[in-house]
């Protein structure tokens, strides 16, 4: 009887142990799935926010990337725009130096250029300067491609400041062709050059010489009085007149005055 008893005891004893292990195993699942359940939920929620974040400020990057690239594009077709301006003027002062320089020579003197043009009223009222003799001596020259004969018609003249003087020189075309030369010149030293005024001469201009033609092509000049003022030129009591005659072609560029 007292065997039976303790049997049925430990019978119930094991019954219950299982049954609070059964328990516990429920509640540790039902737990894991709670907690389950709610990341699922939390992923849910925020996960759609995140993407949503991710991808507009991926579209606002590349907005602003665009806007930048865009700037720079921009920025580098203006600068682009300047340097061409740049390179056309500069290419236009280019061929616009060589006029221009000659005519600044002509009215300064400078590079041994002769002044061009003179003060009709300072012609008629300068005073020559006697004591002071200048002999001017003249040289005539033609480019290889001109196959004319120029040359002076007088070595020198004597001259003295303040006095109006008169030379020729004479060319002939011996070809059995029309020709046009146009002619450059300077003055030795290059520092007369300022005070040698041209009244008339045939410089810078056309001169058509038909086959055989012959003709003289006078300078009309004198001397500035205020060379005999001048401290540079104390010591100089000789100038050269020099032209060279060119072949008058399209496009040729004539040397600057004063210069070989």
């Amino acid at each position: 009887m007292l065997l039976c008893l303790g049997l049925r005891e430990c019978c119930v004893k094991h019954y219950v142990h299982l049954a609070y292990c059964h328990a516990q195993i429920c509640v540790r699942n039902q737990r894991m799935r709670g907690l389950a359940t709610s990341s699922s939920q939390l992923f849910a929620r925020t996960s759609p926010k995140c993407f949503v974040n991710q991808i507009r400020g991926a579209k606002t990057h590349r907005k602003k990337q665009q806007n930048h690239e865009d700037d720079w594009k921009q920025r580098n077709k203006t600068v682009l725009t300047y340097i061409a301006a740049a390179g056309i003027g500069m290419i236009g002062m280019s061929y616009a130096a060589v006029p221009l320089y000659r005519l600044y020579c002509q009215a300064s003197g400078l590079g041994g250029t002769a002044v061009a043009g003179h003060d009709a009223e300072l012609v008629e009222t300068m005073k020559p300067i006697k004591d002071r003799v200048i002999k001017v001596t003249f040289n005539a020259d033609t480019h290889a491609s001109l196959r004319w004969n120029f040359r002076p018609q007088q070595s020198e003249i004597y001259v003295v400041p303040g006095e109006t003087a008169l030379a020729f020189y004479k060319a002939q075309n011996p070809t059995d062709k029309p020709v046009i030369g146009i002619s450059t010149y300077n003055v030795v030293p290059f520092e007369a050059g300022q005070y040698f005024n041209k009244i008339q001469c045939f410089c810078f201009e056309e001169q058509r010489l038909n086959p055989q033609e012959e003709v003289d092509m006078p300078v009309f000049f004198y001397i500035d009085p205020e060379f005999d003022e001048d401290p540079r030129m104390a010591r100089v009591d000789t100038i050269v007149l020099s032209y060279t005659f060119f072949e008058a072609k399209d496009g040729q560029t004539l040397p600057l005055p004063g210069y070989s």
